[in-house]
C-alpha cells in the first residue's frame, strides 16, 4: 500500500441511530466529540446517525415519517403561500 494515504486515526466508534436508539460499534475514522460507555463498560466516540437499517423504510418495509429540524414548516413557510 502507498504510504501517507491512509488515515492513522481508526478505532473503534459507535454509531447510533438518534430515531430508534439503536446503536452498534465498528472501526471508523469518523470525527465526532461526544462518547458514550458501551455494553463493556469501555468509553468510546459517538457518532449521531439520523437513519440506520433499523429505521430506513426500504430495510424495515414500514413508511416512517421523520421531520428533522422543521423541514416542513421551512417549506410551508416558503413555498405555502403560493398562488396557482
Amino acid at each position: 500500500m502507498k504510504k501517507g494515504i491512509h488515515p492513522e486515526n481508526y478505532r473503534l466508534v459507535v454509531f447510533k441511530d438518534m430515531t430508534n436508539d439503536y446503536a452498534f460499534i465498528c472501526s471508523s475514522c469518523a470525527e465526532t466529540k461526544d462518547t458514550i460507555t458501551w455494553e463493556d463498560g469501555k468509553e468510546y466516540p459517538l457518532f449521531k446517525l439520523e437513519v440506520s437499517h433499523k429505521s430506513h423504510p426500504f430495510f424495515t418495509g414500514v413508511a416512517q415519517f421523520v421531520d428533522t429540524a422543521g423541514r416542513i414548516d421551512k417549506f410551508n413557510s416558503r413555498y405555502g403561500k403560493r398562488k396557482k
